[in-house]
Formats: structure tokens, C-alpha cells, sequence
């Protein structure tokens, strides 16, 4: 299935234990129009797993797509179809991921030494499902030629039905660093992804990795088709409210910061009742305020209370207060105190 022109123009990077479904649903307030992905799933956690703890999506999530992990062609065309039954979007394949669990099990950033594979993967879940099926891979792994192999790796897999890549422009170095010393190491080659995307103009073309900002991310649209931010949109999610308007031309005012918090409020008290403990829910509100007036004590009055036992809505509540001037800080701890 084709992709819709500009649909990814402004994507959030799927990240393990942080992409949930309420994270998910708290970045749809702040932006109607960015893609968002799930966290990373296995293949045989959808073929053997709790499907709703694992693919359990909010309607008002899409456009979303489900991020797949596995090696096997025949489990992730059956997890793909599963996914798209569910009703995801997209399915994605990950082939950028470099930690040492993901290695173990061969899937990740290390198959990109392995392009056929990649590509029998790609093509058995393409003719498995009708939503579009992408990758999300590195420049590189290791000791490998950036130009000559991740120009194989792409046209292979491009081969076998993926019309859209992630990349990541930074090599995976899985050799002797640790995912966290890669996130600096080596040095990001944006250039070397538009290149790709000047070679493959007829494929869809996505740039990730190290992008801080919205000022910082935009002028990459020039070269590519879009853009994807990760840690950044999560430290600071209400950059997501400038999206709609400047890379889609949306007319629509954004909800403001105390909007989007509100209507947060509302869905957290129904998950509440569905059992769903609330910080499970509240560290992803942690940077809505960031760089604004009394957002260090928003963030530590959820942190201390969130957690409690028979904690609620209120907590958020009194973190607005907080926040908004209205209720000092120390009087709110008082009332609680004294509730």
C-alpha cells in the first residue's frame, strides 16, 4: 500500500518504555498530524503475548504505526497481519536498534549486515498486509562503508515492497560501545542520508538521530521527506504544538499547555477506573511545562505523589495549581497532609 504524500513529515521516534499508549494519547492533544510509533514489540511477543497489553491502542492515537523486532519472515508477516487487524497504520520493522538483548536474538541494528534477510522479512510482510510496510535502520553498522552499504542495504530491501525508510544518521556501533556511548559515538553524517534520499527519489525517505528541536529538524525537509525526533519530543513534548502549523499548514490554533493537561485529566480518570496506576501515566506529563515559570515543582510535586497508594486525579490537579501560580507548593503538600 502507498503512503499518503506528507505523512511523515514530523514523526516521534518509537522508544522502548516510553512510546506507550498513553504517551501515545497525551503527544495526539498536543498534535492531530505527527506520526507516532508504538514501542518496539517482538514478533513472538504478538504471536504468544497478552495482545491487548501488547497491541492495545486508543482510537484517537492514529495515525500510528506498530513497530515490529524479529528475524523470522514467517512470525513477522503473521505479527504484521495481526498488527494491522488491530488496526495500526503502518508496521514497522526495526533495523536500527543496537543494544545487546536486541543482538542476542538477532534482530535490530545488526541485520543490516544482513540484507536479504531483511529484504524476505520485508516481502513476506508486504504480502501480508495492505498497510504500507517501513524500516527503521542505521547508516551503518561497525567497520561498514556507509556509501556502498547502506546503498545496497536500501536498494535490496527496497527490492521486496518498502517504499519508506527511517535512518538514523549515526552508525551502530556494536563492537565495543554500549547503547548509551552510541547515542554520541561516532559522529552523526546527516549529509549521508540526504545523498540516499538524492539517489532514491522515488522511495520515501525519513532522517532520525540527534535532532533537538523543531528549528533544528525543518530544514532537513529541503532534502527529505521527513523528519523524526525522539528523546527531544519526549523531554519537551509541546514543540509537538507547533507542528500542525508549520509543516502541515493546519489552521488550527493548538490547545494550550493547561488544555492539553486538562484533557489528559480526563482520560487518566478513566484509566484509573480501568485499574491503570497513575504513574504509569503522569511521568509522560513531566516536561509539558518545560523551560516555562514553576515547572521544576509541577515535575517534583507528580514525582513524590504520583506513586502513593490510592493516589488519583487530584494529584495532577494540585500539580496544575502548582504550576499556574494559583496554590504555593508548600500549601498544596499541606492540604494533602492534612486530607
Amino acid at each position: 500500500m502507498s503512503l499518503k504524500p506528507d505523512s511523515h513529515r514530523f514523526c516521534v521516534a518509537p522508544m522502548m518504555e516510553w512510546t506507550d499508549r498513553h504517551c501515545r494519547t497525551f503527544l495526539r492533544l498536543i498534535s492531530a498530524r505527527a506520526f507516532l510509533y508504538t514501542e518496539m514489540v517482538t514478533a513472538d511477543a504478538v504471536l504468544h503475548g497478552d495482545r491487548v497489553r501488547v497491541l492495545g491502542f486508543n482510537a484517537a492515537e492514529h495515525p500510528v504505526g506498530l513497530q515490529l523486532g524479529g528475524s523470522d519472515p514467517a512470525g513477522l508477516a503473521e505479527a504484521a497481519r495481526i498488527g494491522a487487524e488491530w488496526g495500526y497504520d503502518e508496521i514497522n520493522l526495526n533495523i536500527g536498534c543496537p543494544s545487546d538483548r536486541v543482538q542476542s536474538g538477532r534482530f535490530g541494528a545488526c541485520l543490516m549486515a544482513e540484507p536479504k534477510l531483511v529484504a524476505e522479512c520485508v516481502g513476506a510482510m508486504t504480502d501480508a498486509v495492505d498497510v504500507p510496510v517501513t524500516v527503521k535502520c542505521r547508516i551503518g553498522i561497525d567497520d561498514q562503508d556507509t556509501e556502498e552499504s547502506l546503498d545496497r542495504f536500501v536498494d535490496t530491501v527496497a527490492d521486496a515492497g518498502c517504499m519508506m525508510f527511517i535512518v538514523h544518521a549515526r552508525k551502530a556501533w556494536l563492537d565495543g560501545l554500549s547503547p548509551k556511548e552510541n547515542r554520541d559515538v561516532p559522529p552523526l553524517d546527516y549529509d549521508r542520508v540526504h545523498r540516499l534520499k538524492t539517489r532514491r527519489s522515488d522511495l520515501a525517505i525519513v532522517i532520525n538521530g540527534g535532532l533537538g528541536s523543531l528549528p533544528h529538524a525543518a530544514p532537513h525537509l529541503v532534502h527529505v521527506d521527513g523528519v523524526m525526533l525522539g528523546r527531544a519530543a519526549y523531554a519537551d513534548p509541546y514543540l509537538l504544538a507547533a507542528v500542525d502549523q508549520t509543516l502541515y499548514g493546519e489552521a488550527e490554533v493548538p490547545l494550550t499547555r493547561f488544555e492539553v493537561l486538562d484533557r489528559f485529566i480526563d482520560y487518566v480518570g478513566g484509566e484509573l477506573d480501568r485499574g491503570v496506576r497513575l504513574n504509569a501515566m503522569t511521568r509522560h506529563v513531566l516536561g509539558l511545562f518545560h523551560g516555562q515559570p514553576r515547572a521544576r515543582a509541577f515535575r517534583r510535586h507528580i514525582a513524590e505523589n504520583a506513586h502513593l497508594p490510592g493516589a488519583g486525579v487530584e494529584v495532577l490537579e494540585q500539580a496544575r495549581d502548582i504550576v499556574s501560580g494559583t496554590v504555593p507548593e508548600t500549601r498544596t503538600a499541606e492540604n494533602r497532609s492534612a486530607a
